[in-house]
C-alpha cells in the first residue's frame, strides 16, 4: 500500500499539507514524513512489512535528487549494480584506475611532446606577466613561447584591440579573406566512458541510437544536396557498437559524397588509422578536454578516455598512420582555461616542429550545458577572454588552422572570423540521424539525442550567404586528389 504525495510548487504550506496526508493514513500507519525539495513538497507514509528500520524510509536522497517509490522495481539488480559502481567510483578515488596506465592493447610510442608541453603548462604563472611584457610581445615580428604566455594574461586584455589588429594581419597574410565551411555528421551515441561533463556519457539516460549503413547515406545525401563539401564524422566512444569496421566503412561512403573528411572518434592505435586514412578520412580532430591531469582524473571516472596520455599522443598515432591533417583543443570552463590554450597550442607547436609537412588545427569550444545534467559548473570563459585567446593562437601560430564551433553564438563568430578564425561549421545538428528533418522539416525517423547544446543554427545556405555578405570567400573545399 503506502501513501505518495508530491507538490511541485510551495503554494501550500507544511501545516496546510499534513490535513490531506493524514487522511491517507490507513494506506500508511507505521511510518510519515513530509520533506521540503528546491521547488515544493514530496510525502511518504509507510505501510512496513520487512521491518521498521529507517533504512526503509522515504523519501530517499542522494547529492540533492529526491524520489518516493511504491514496490519493487522489476529486474532492479543489474541497474543497482551499476549505480553502486557510479556512486562508488564518483566518491572513492582509490576505485578508479590510474589516470596515467595505458590499458591492454593501447599502443606506447616514443615521444618527449606531452613531457615539454605539461612541464611548460604547470610552470605558467600567468599573474606574474605586465604590461610591459605584453607590449613587448606586440612589438616582435616572431611570437615566442614567453611572448605567447605574455598574450594569455590577464595583463593582456586591456590590449586586446592591438591584439585583434595583429592578429587581423597575420590572418590576411597567410589566408587571405577566406573562411571554410564543414558540417558535423554524428552516426553514433553509444559511449563506454564516464566524462561527468559530457552528454553520451555511459550513465546518462538519453535516447540512444547507431546509424545503420543506409541512414548514414541518406544523411550524407541530404547534407551533400546543400552544397557542402567537407563533412566531420562523430561518434560517442564506445569500441564495441562503434567499432574501427563500423567507421572505416562510414568513411568510404563519406569519401563518396564530400572532397574532404575528418573523424571526431575514440583514440586509436596508428595501424587503426592508418586503416581509416586508406579508407577516405583525411584528418583527425581529438580533444585532450583539459591538459591538467589532476582535474582530468575527476572529470573522467570510467573507460578508455580515462587514460590522460593515451589520449594525448592521439594525434601524434594518426600522422605516424598517415593522416594529413590533426586538430588539438581543450573544452575550456574544465579547468584553467588560461593553462589548457597555453598547453593547447604548445600542443600543436611542439608537434609541428617534429612533423613540418602535417596540416594543423586549433579549436577553442567552450562547456556547453548538456542533457540531464544541471549540475555542470563550469569556470567561466566569457566572450572577452575567449577573443584573446584565438587573437592569442593566431599571432604565435600564423600558419595554423583555427575552427570556431556552432557552440558560440552568430554575432560572435560573424565577428571572429574576420580577426583570427578560418574555419566555422554550418547547418549543424549534434543529434544522430536528424539531418533530414532539420534540413527539410520532416520528423518522422528514430533520432539519437544530442551531445551539447548549439547557439548558432544557422543552415549552409544562411552561412555561406553571411560570410559573403561580410566580403569574405567562403571555401568548400582546396584540395584536388590526383588518382
Amino acid at each position: 500500500m503506502c501513501t505518495i504525495m508530491g507538490f511541485s510548487k510551495k503554494t501550500l504550506t507544511r501545516q496546510e499539507i499534513t490535513p490531506f496526508l493524514e487522511r491517507t493514513v490507513s494506506r500508511g500507519p507505521d511510518m510519515s514524513r513530509i520533506i521540503e525539495t528546491p521547488s515544493g513538497w514530496l510525502c511518504f507514509q509507510r505501510l512496513a512489512i520487512m521491518g521498521l528500520t529507517e533504512a526503509g524510509m522515504q523519501p530517499f536522497s542522494l547529492d540533492g535528487d529526491m524520489v518516493a517509490c511504491n514496490g519493487e522495481i522489476y529486474g532492479f539488480e543489474g541497474w543497482k549494480q551499476a549505480l553502486e559502481k557510479k556512486h562508488r567510483i564518483e566518491n572513492d578515488p582509490a576505485a578508479r584506475t590510474d589516470v596515467m596506465q595505458y590499458m591492454e592493447g593501447m599502443e606506447r610510442i616514443s615521444s618527449d611532446i606531452m613531457e615539454k608541453v605539461l612541464g611548460q603548462m604547470n610552470s605558467y604563472a600567468y599573474e606574474s606577466y605586465t604590461d610591459a611584457d605584453v607590449r613587448r610581445a606586440l612589438l616582435h615580428d616572431t611570437c615566442t613561447i614567453e611572448d605567447f604566455k605574455a598574450l594569455l594574461s590577464p595583463a593582456a586584455l586591456p590590449h586586446l584591440e592591438e591584439m585583434a589588429a595583429k592578429a587581423k594581419y597575420e590572418t590576411g597574410r597567410h589566408f587571405g579573406n577566406t573562411v571554410y565551411l564543414f558540417t558535423p555528421l554524428y552516426i553514433a551515441n553509444y559511449c563506454e566512458n564516464y566524462c561527468v561533463y559530457c552528454g553520451f556519457n555511459c550513465y546518462n539516460d538519453i535516447s540512444r541510437k547507431k546509424l545503420t549503413m543506409e541512414e548514414i547515406r541518406q544523411e550524407m545525401q541530404v547534407i551533400a544536396d546543400s552544397g557542402m563539401e567537407e563533412i566531420l564524422i562523430l561518434t560517442g566512444e564506445s569500441h564495441s557498437m562503434s567499432d574501427i569496421a563500423y567507421i572505416g566503412e562510414a568513411c568510404r561512403l563519406a569519401a563518396g559524397y564530400f572532397r574532404n573528411v575528418g573523424l571526431e572518434i575514440y583514440p586509436v592505435n596508428s595501424e587503426d588509422y592508418r586503416y581509416l586514412h586508406a579508407c577516405g578520412a583525411d584528418y583527425i580532430t581529438v580533444f585532450q578536454e583539459t591538459y591538467d591531469a589532476v582535474q582530468y582524473e575527476k572529470l573522467h571516472l570510467m573507460g578508455h578516455k580515462r587514460v590522460f596520455p593515451y589520449r594525448f599522443e592521439a594525434q601524434e598515432r594518426a600522422i605516424l598512420g598517415g593522416m594529413r591533417g590533426v586538430a588539438c583543443s581543450a573544452l575550456l570552463g574544465l579547468s584553467d582555461f588560461r593553462k589548457d590554450a597555453l598547453a593547447s597550442a604548445l600542443h600543436v607547436w611542439y608537434l609541428q616542429r617534429k612533423y613540418p609537412y602535417v596540416e594543423y588545427s586549433l579549436s577553442c569550444p567552450r562547456l556547453r550545458p548538456i542533457v540531464n545534467n544541471g549540475r555542470i559548473h563550469p569556470q567561466d570563459v566569457q566572450e572577452k577572454q575567449l577573443c584573446q585567446i584565438l587573437c592569442a593562437y593566431r599571432i604565435f601560430l600564423p600558419y595554423v588552422g583555427i575552427t570556431v564551433s556552432s557552440r558560440e553564438q552568430k554575432q560572435f563568430r560573424d565577428g571572429i572570423v574576420k580577426i583570427a578564425a578560418t574555419k566555422v561549421s554550418a547547418g549543424v545538428s549534434t543529434g544522430i540521424g536528424d539531418h533530414e528533418s532539420k534540413y527539410h522539416g520532416t520528423d518522422e525517423a528514430e533520432t539519437g539525442d544530442e551531445q551539447f547544446e548549439i547557439s548558432d543554427d544557422r543552415s549552409f545556405a544562411d552561412m555561406y550567404r553571411d560570410m559573403a555578405v561580410q566580403g569574405l570567400q567562403p571555401v568548400l573545399n582546396d584540395y584536388i586528389y590526383v588518382s
